[in-house]
């Protein structure tokens, strides 16, 4: 009823040269060729409608109302002459197109929005589209799927390990394993020489080795050779390592070469999961931690080593547009002075500190695993704690870190969600 009593007092302005419409502000420019209230789409698209506003389009289709700025639909522009298809690049110099542009003319169909600019250019969107690439689109999905765990849960998972020659032969066992990493945050491949080259081989299948301070390959015994609590046969709390970089490095394998003596299981814990834990139980908690920037440092003066890396950032780190935790920076060996948090902030966040530390030094969390020579672990260091148990005799392990970038790289080409 309203759209035809629309029509009617459209037919009876013919003769303006102009539509005046009283809820949008007096502009000089041409008035937009569609009016700013109600536009059913086709009958063929029941689940599509959308309405002009002063510097947006508001589109609903599906169960997602999208708000698109005009000068974000034209930007965006997929034709051939604003996006190059073959490179997957933009064509369009953003720095050129008027922030004041609107269209002179908008048309939806079952499937496809059509946009016509000033100068004539036409621009065409899928519906589709749209609904993923939106703001709206995109606070409702998550950027990596994920399964948070506790030791209860990943044990009835049975999770399988992966065969080496099929990691590194088949696409089918290196995809088997980056899902599992994806979803777990570990993943072990079984079967590995136990030496630092078929390590290297290894690791080198998904992504470039990242070189550090500790070099490309590293060997880990305990003869403090370097500054640092991993060097020695003592115990270690649950952390992540290299929170003093500014970006610390995304993934870290483990494979244990030797043990000749008792002890030295390695500790692993999901963050992600304690800390969805005080998302749920204390919001204003997680909120804390994820706002307040702390440093970490690493000071080394120990034979030819010297080195002083300061890395800053919050504890919990979140995309801004859904809220998804993306990386934790937890270390209470390497956390520095808190100098960034102002006297008011500080007792709180020691709280939510507390808060954070109880839920992963809860038993539950606690996955306990014996690395043994030829069973290599990957750890998605951007999640997964780890730490230790105390031991005898010589224990020798090999490792790397390796580029966060090329493993969701090689997971994304394989088809995975990443």
């Amino acid at each position: 009823m309203w759209c035809q009593r629309l029509a009617w007092l459209l037919r009876g302005r013919r003769g303006s040269t102009r539509c005046r419409w009283p809820w949008l502000p007096q502009d000089p420019r041409p008035v937009l060729a569609v009016p700013a209230r109600c536009h059913p789409t086709v009958p063929a698209s029941p689940h599509c409608a959308w309405q002009l506003h002063q510097d947006h389009l508001e589109l609903s289709y599906g169960n997602t109302v999208m708000h698109l700025d005009f000068v974000w639909l034209r930007d965006h522009c997929r034709s051939a002459s604003c996006y190059n298809s073959k490179t997957n690049q933009r064509s369009l110099d953003t720095a050129s197109v008027d922030l004041a542009i609107r269209p002179q003319a908008v048309r939806v169909d079952e499937t496809t929005l059509f946009l016509t600019w000033p100068d004539g250019h036409v621009t065409r969107y899928s519906l589709e589209w749209l609904a993923r690439n939106s703001y709206e689109g995109q606070k409702q999905q998550v950027m990596h799927p994920r399964i948070l765990w506790n030791a209860e849960i990943y044990q009835q998972a049975q999770v399988p390990s992966v065969d080496c020659r099929s990691f590194l032969e088949t696409d089918e066992g290196l995809k088997e394993f980056l899902q599992n990493f994806l979803l777990y945050g570990i993943a072990f491949v079984e079967n590995v020489s136990p030496t630092k080259e078929d390590t290297e081989i290894l690791a080198e299948r998904i992504s470039i080795i990242r070189e550090t301070i500790y070099g490309r390959m590293w060997y880990f015994t305990s003869d403090f050779s370097r500054g640092d609590t991993a060097y020695t046969k003592l115990a270690l709390d649950r952390h992540t390592d290299t929170t003093y970089f500014q970006e610390p490095c995304g993934i870290q394998v483990f494979h244990c070469l030797k043990h000749e003596g008792t002890g030295g299981r390695t500790l692993l814990v999901d963050g992600f999961h304690a800390a969805e834990q005080v998302r749920h139980q204390a919001p204003e908690h997680f909120e804390l931690l994820a706002r307040v920037p702390l440093k970490h440092e690493y000071v080394e003066n120990v034979g030819g080593c010297h080195n002083h890396m300061i890395g800053v950032g919050p504890v919990l780190n979140v995309y801004p547009w859904n809220n998804e935790l993306y990386l934790i920076r937890y270390n209470n060996y390497d956390r520095a002075v808190i100098n960034t948090v102002p006297h008011d902030v500080v007792r709180r966040w020691y709280h939510a500190h507390r808060a954070l530390t109880a839920e992963l030094r809860r038993p539950h969390n606690e996955l306990w695993v014996k690395l043994k020579p030829g069973k290599a672990l990957f750890v998605d260091n951007w999640r997964v704690l780890h730490g230790r148990e105390a031991f005898t005799g010589y224990r020798q392990l090999c490792g790397c870190y390796l580029t966060r970038d090329d493993v969701l790289n090689t997971a994304r080409l394989l088809g995975l969600q990443a």
